[in-house]
């Protein structure tokens, strides 16, 4: 008996290995009589699915789960608009490293068998909230389940931008920009720009300064709960920008302010049964190779 009865299907635009993997899945759920769905814009790339075309925000309405097949990029998108309902989100990985869709396309009816079937953990993340302020009026504003980003956009050049934290002056700082980043995306870009891995269960966001001018900087981990504040400097011709999950963008001027908070409402994914976040990082992380090396 199938503990899931109305899947919701999306998966990864421009990969020709994503819809084989979707066609399968399609296929292993019609033998398993499990109603599927998919999203409008997965549709147009999979021609004659047969299955009941949804608007990708309204899938939370049909379906009480929901599969993306694709890489981390792709269930980011998706996590957006399940934020708030208890519709668990589960990724299949036809990306590159896939921290977040742990499923490869080869265990598909195995795995995805057994969580129909109600074996599988869960797991929630929470998010984080950004708005630009300029004025006293908001201008733009967007969640995160990865990371927000201060940036100069196309330009390389350093920014300047005084932070501060619960209202406590930190710093002003001259850099390439600022990741704002969750436990979850502790192994995305704050990765690459020198942060450090959080156990996803953490209540806590860290702050990495990308290229700092003074040397000194260093990340900042925080309480999940504190308010970060931005204010934007004078940039001369640079408008920096601020960036979600590298999906939205919201251009600032001098002055603007970018406030980040914890939002209110999680995300729940789950993972089959044996899922592990150290075996995760050994596998995707290359740690195994360096132990085999000593």
């Amino acid at each position: 008996m199938s503990k899931f009865k109305s899947v919701g299907l999306v998966g990864r635009l421009g990969s020709e290995a994503a819809y084989y993997s979707l066609q399968r899945l399609m296929a292993f759920l019609r033998k398993r009589q499990i109603t599927a769905h998919i999203d409008e814009e997965t549709a147009e790339a999979v021609p004659h699915s047969g299955l009941n075309q949804v608007p990708r925000d309204k899938l939370r309405h049909e379906c009480d789960l929901v599969i993306v097949v694709g890489g981390d990029g792709s269930l980011l998108g998706m996590a957006r608009s399940l934020v708030g309902s208890d519709v668990p989100l589960l990724g299949i990985n036809r990306g590159r490293l896939g921290f977040l869709t742990d499923i490869s396309p080869e265990e598909i009816e195995r795995k995805v068998g057994a969580v129909l079937d109600g074996e599988y953990r869960d797991d929630r993340r929470f998010l984080i909230d950004g708005l630009v302020m300029r004025a006293g009026h908001c201008i733009g504003q967007s969640t995160a389940l990865n990371d927000v980003v201060l940036h100069p956009g196309q330009f390389i050049r350093m920014i300047e931008f005084d932070l501060f934290i619960d209202e406590q002056y930190v710093y002003r700082q001259r850099s390439d920009g600022l990741i704002i980043s969750t436990p979850t995306g502790s192994t995305a870009y704050a990765l690459s720009g020198g942060g450090p891995i959080m156990y996803p269960s953490l209540d806590a966001i860290e702050m990495v300064p990308m290229n700092p001018h003074n040397l000194s900087s260093r990340p900042i981990v925080v309480n999940g709960g504190a308010a970060i504040r931005m204010v934007i400097g004078d940039q001369r011709d640079v408008r920096p920008i601020v960036t979600f999950d590298g999906q939205t963008h919201i251009v600032t001027h001098e002055g603007d302010e970018v406030l980040i908070n914890k939002c209110p409402s999680s995300l729940r994914l789950i993972h089959p049964k044996g899922h592990n976040f150290y075996e995760i990082c050994r596998n995707k992380l290359g740690w195994e190779r360096d132990a085999q090396k000593l």
